[in-house]
């Protein structure tokens, strides 16, 4: 049987080969649990854009896993609703994030920086899992837009893109000249933990300068910090359970 003559105009696409018989599947993509040393190197050495930092290394370290997940899941059960698929990535992500407010071990602002960002790293997984579940690209670079309008670091998508321009090449720049400079490192580890506990929520800001006092923090770390993942989970189905689509562009004048 012969493949149907392409209608003229159109581009001839070749069939997607089928699987070899008894293939093994893929393995399962390397995501850190939590923000990797390079990325902890790169927001200290520039915490003002600290936020764009973390979503864009998000993109590239976690989406690529929330890809393989919802697609090993849609194999498993075709007709599984995309709606249950994103519930079952939320109640995931809010009982990681939940455990995520000891995982540093460390007192004092030290410890409450690092704390809050892996919940912030934690709720940027969340997101991309949840655009995958309802067959949002989590991989495309729009999704970094999506992550710093969602977790509220910019109200809107066309501030949140002019940010992550800058701290590309920003990124780019420290990486062939070196950033930062001799600077306090209380003074910087204060500026970085401010922009990071704003991007996980209002709550975790609240907590991580509670940890700073002895005893405090174990009060409210779990609420806090599953309390601000379920908020962004929420506005995260509410973006994506239409399909596809973008954050509001910029205006046109």
């Amino acid at each position: 049987m012969t493949d149907p003559a392409p209608v003229d105009g159109e581009p001839t696409v070749p069939p997607k080969p089928a699987a070899p018989v008894g293939a093994k599947p893929a393995p399962p993509v390397d995501a850190p649990e939590a923000p990797p040393a390079k990325l902890w190197d790169r927001m200290r050495d520039d915490p003002q854009y600290a936020p764009e930092h973390l979503a864009l290394e998000a993109v590239r370290r976690l989406g690529p896993e929330a890809a393989q997940w919802a697609e090993r899941e849609r194999a498993q059960r075709p007709d599984v609703p995309a709606d249950e698929l994103a519930e079952q990535a939320v109640r995931k992500f809010v009982n990681h994030a939940r455990l995520s407010g000891a995982v540093s071990g460390a007192a004092g602002l030290p410890g409450a920086v690092i704390d809050v960002g892996v919940l912030a790293w934690t709720q940027a997984r969340l997101v991309l899992h949840v655009a995958a579940a309802y067959g949002v690209d989590p991989v495309h670079p729009d999704r970094a837009t999506d992550l710093l309008v969602l977790q509220r670091v910019h109200k809107v998508a066309e501030s949140a893109r002019l940010a992550l321009g800058v701290a590309a090449g920003r990124e780019r720049a420290g990486a062939l000249f070196g950033m930062g400079g001799e600077r306090p490192l209380g003074r910087v580890m204060l500026q970085l933990g401010v922009r990071l506990a704003r991007m996980a929520g209002v709550r975790a800001a609240k907590r991580m300068f509670a940890k700073v006092i002895p005893g405090a923090a174990i009060i409210l770390g779990t609420w806090a910090n599953s309390s601000a993942t379920k908020d962004l989970a929420d506005r995260a189905r509410a973006l994506y359970r239409g399909g596809p689509r973008q954050l509001p562009g910029p205006r046109r004048p």
